[in-house]
């Protein structure tokens, strides 16, 4: 068995608590959804957000989840680079896996599938 990093990342339009939240839930879905991971297989989530996002704790939408309760969660700002996208959530899921490098889907929604669009031709609609 292996830990693998299974990348996302996602935008919203403002910064309000429920855009914010309903936006970590959603990527979050989608990354479960494409590599058939459970909580109980994970290390631990680690989030970022650039520092135009200060309305909410996207672990919180993670942390309300039934089963998510114990899983790691860490919520950081994104390094402000000049000129990098605005207003975006990134999920770094370390999960415990027998998947390769190769079969792991990383998940890229809305503006931030600019950030790895060799990644987000990968990932299903």
């Amino acid at each position: 068995m292996f830990v693998r990093g299974i990348r996302g990342a996602t935008t919203v339009e403002r910064n309000d608590e429920n855009e914010i939240l309903s936006a970590t839930t959603e990527l979050l879905n989608q990354i479960i959804a494409e590599n058939g991971i459970v909580p109980d297989e994970l290390a631990c989530v680690y989030i970022t957000v650039t520092q135009d996002l200060t309305a909410a704790f996207p672990a919180k939408a993670i942390r309300e989840q039934a089963g998510w309760e114990l899983v790691p969660l860490m919520c950081s700002l994104e390094v402000p680079v000049e000129g990098s996208l605005p207003r975006c959530i990134r999920l770094m899921v370390m999960a415990n896996t027998e998947k390769r490098q190769d079969e792991i889907n990383h998940v890229y929604q809305k503006e931030a599938m600019r950030l790895r669009p060799d990644l987000s031709k990968l990932t299903k609609a």
